[in-house]
Order: C-alpha cells, then structure tokens, then sequence
C-alpha cells in the first residue's frame, strides 16, 4: 500500500478528511488502535494514511505524528493562536465567557488576540471601552466589520503565514468571518435567535482552511457556556496578566486578593489600573474553583 504523510482538515461522521501534498484528499478511517489507546485524531494533526482505494480516494490513517499542542474546546491541534470573536451587539459582548476562553486558552499556553465584529452596530464609545478593558491586559485587539469587511486589513496581517482557530459564542460572525477570509468553501451562517437572543450554531465541526502562503484558518462550532480549566484557585490569578505588575507589592506572598490587607492588586483596581469588570470575574471565578476543590473531596 502506499503511505502518505498529510494534515487532517476535517473530522466528520467518523471520517476524517487528510489533505496530503502529494495527492491531494483522502477521506480515512482510523484504525482502532487509536480506540484501544484512547487516542482520537484532531484537526490539525499531522498524520500518516495507507492509500486503500486511490480511485474513490479513500486511505486508512495509520499513525498521529507529536503533536505541538492541542485544546480541548475547541478540538484542535498544532494551532500557533487563537482567534477568539465576540459582537458587540446582537449578541452583546458576554465578557464572562470571554474571560473563561481566555483563561483557558492561558492554561494551554496557546497566544490570543482578541476580535471584536459588527462594529456597525455600536457606537465607537462601546468599542472603546471593550478595547481599553483588553488592551490592558496585554493582548492585540481588532474592532471590524465582517459584514461590511471593515477594519479587516490589520487582521489579516496578524494571521498571516499562522494556523488559527477561530472561537466564540454562537452569532458572533465566524462563519462569515470565515467566508471573508478564503473563498474555498462557503460556510453557512445564520441569523440571531429572537427567542434566545443568541446566534444560532450554523458550524457544526471544526475545519481546516488554507488561505495560502502556509495560513490557515479553523472555523469551529460556537459556545454559550465554558467550564474553567483544571487549575487551583491559588493558581488562578497567574492567568490575569494585568495581575502581574502588582502581585509581588501585596504584604501576603499567598494574597488570593480578596479581603486581605495591603493587597496591591486590589488598590490598583480602585485606582482604575486593573479593570472593574475582570476584577469582578477573578472573584467570581474563585469562588467556583474554591467550590470545585471542595466538592473534589
């Protein structure tokens, strides 16, 4: 048989879709040793497939090369960042579930920029306040319109020569974010749920695309909801980085920042260097990891 080395761009239906420099796509199955090892192939992975009927490209994938890294949620391998696209309307920006992807990805020291669509819909004020939260704490913000394909040019430089995932809630624009960004398959998108106020979920599996010039781009089914990773609440102010500057002038090495006295990391919010909000959700976030360890036992 003959063996080919490619990258899976797409897991479906128990198929997975292995795009291969030599030949082209196979549609694979995978071998049940993978079962057996608990090991399931992910977007991304770079693979080796035994050719078993060139003519209907069909192959059996035989072997997961080392993987650079992979997430969880989304189910991605070897990205080099994370795109994460909120709206700042319709829906309105959920800075909870955005600071719980953040963190996440954090703990899976994957990079992040952050993306904020349908500028067209919200005052420059409301863009502003969204982009100085976040610009404080470190990361590259967007403002753009998909829709409108405004703002996008800065974006696309980012990603350029890069594989990224792309995720965020339900409506927030991925898939015609997706569709801006390459013109190799349409991707369905979907309109707002009047109902639920929220998008409806129109991507269903993750895909790899390529853009060209070694970019691709991994659109992924949305989210409402994120469980925080597995981390300790003493560990869990590491991965506020706008933390970082304060945390050595508390008095207490082990300051959670909470009641404690001369916590600098609490001053520095009162003083408006540390944003309110994502104050708030370190707080909130504590106390459900301070839960979860409780329940542990």
């Amino acid at each position: 048989m003959t063996s080919l080395k490619g990258t899976i761009i797409k897991g479906i239906a128990g198929f997975y879709y292995v795009a291969t420099v030599e030949s082209g796509i196979y549609a694979c199955r995978a071998r049940g040793i993978f079962r057996k090892e608990k090991k399931k192939p992910l977007v991304g992975d770079l693979v080796e497939v035994e050719v078993t009927d060139e003519k209907d490209r069909e192959a059996s994938l035989t072997r997961i090369l080392p993987r650079r890294n992979s997430l969880i949620r989304p189910a991605v391998a070897n990205i080099d960042q994370a795109l994460v696209l909120f709206a700042l309307r319709s829906p309105d920006p959920d800075g909870m579930l955005l600071d719980r992807f953040l963190i996440l990805m954090e703990a899976q020291k994957v990079p992040v920029v952050i993306c904020f669509n349908k500028a067209d819909l919200a005052g420059d004020s409301e863009a502003l306040r969204w982009r100085s939260i976040y610009e404080k704490c470190g990361y590259d913000i967007y403002v753009i319109s998909a829709e409108f394909d405004r703002g996008t040019d800065e974006l696309r430089q980012c990603l350029r020569g890069k594989t990224t995932v792309v995720a965020g809630p339900s409506g927030a624009g991925k898939s015609t974010l997706t569709n801006l960004m390459q013109n190799v398959v349409k991707m369905e998108t979907g309109e707002l749920s009047e109902k639920l106020k929220r998008g409806k979920n129109t991507t269903r599996h993750a895909e790899l695309l390529p853009l060209g010039g070694g970019t691709f781009f991994c659109d992924t089914p949305g989210f409402t909801s994120l469980d925080l990773p597995a981390i300790e609440a003493k560990e869990l102010d590491e991965f506020f980085p706008e933390f970082a500057p304060y945390r050595q002038d508390c008095r207490f090495q082990d300051c959670a920042h909470l009641q404690e006295p001369d916590c600098a990391v609490r001053k520095a919010q009162e003083e408006g260097m540390i944003s309110r909000e994502r104050y708030e959700h370190y707080r909130r976030f504590y106390e459900e990891l301070k839960e979860r360890e409780k329940n542990r036992w």
